[in-house]
């Protein structure tokens, strides 16, 4: 399993890598510029950030891989998946991710503070947005529109299955958003997580665990 986080940081995937190590092999990378890490000048898109995590899987010689993307982790997810020659990804999970353009359908960044941050009393956290350092850095790889218009219409080429869960209450990219994103593929699996906004696994874990653990004792698709 290669599971790569939102603009929030690794803390933002932290219960979907506690449930999948428990069975599985899990690499949890932190993409560089966040954390304190380094940023290589030459790491100024999407895809060159996906390039990176196929050296990675070539590097540890990993085939048979699912690859799980939160919100811009799921962008470069989709990207590794359109860009994945070697065939080494068998499944695909996209958890409000970020991505393509889709027509009638902006992005619009989380507001409020940022993951974690106190946000007075009764108030949730998981709903804020990131700091305003990693959104620097998020617009790095992004660009500033956050999206490429080119992404849609490569996912016809993404031959295994894929499963794109989505908050109901997700208004930075939204449930229309994700059904679109989900039907660019072609065996591509919608799922609605009632009750949760732009991060599911950590407002609602245990519905998030159910539909992937379903997903991944599914056969896959032989092509």
């Amino acid at each position: 399993m290669l599971v790569l986080h939102g603009a929030p940081g690794p803390v933002s995937t932290v219960p979907l890598v506690e449930h999948l190590a428990a069975g599985h092999r899990v690499l949890a990378p932190t993409h560089p510029g966040w954390e304190d890490t380094v940023r290589p000048a030459t790491l100024d898109s999407v895809a060159a950030l996906a390039a990176v995590y196929h050296d990675l899987l070539d590097q540890q010689c990993l085939d048979d891989v699912t690859v799980v993307g939160t919100s811009f982790g799921g962008w470069v997810a989709a990207r590794m998946a359109v860009d994945d020659r070697a065939r080494r990804i068998s499944r695909l999970v996209l958890m409000d991710a970020l991505g393509p353009e889709i027509p009638g359908q902006p992005v619009t960044m989380p507001s409020g503070p940022p993951l974690g941050a106190p946000a007075g009393p009764g108030a949730p956290t998981t709903r804020g947005g990131p700091p305003a350092q990693m959104l620097a850095t998020l617009r790095a790889y992004t660009g500033p529109d956050l999206h490429d218009a080119a992404l849609l219409p490569s996912l016809s080429t993404v031959a295994c299955p894929v499963l794109a869960v989505w908050g109901t209450n997700d208004t930075a990219v939204t449930p229309d958003f994700g059904r679109a994103y989900a039907a660019a593929f072609p065996h591509g699996r919608f799922e609605l997580v009632h009750g949760a906004g732009h991060l599911p696994i950590r407002e609602k874990p245990e519905a998030v665990f159910r539909l992937l653990d379903t997903f991944l004792a599914t056969p896959g698709v032989h092509s």
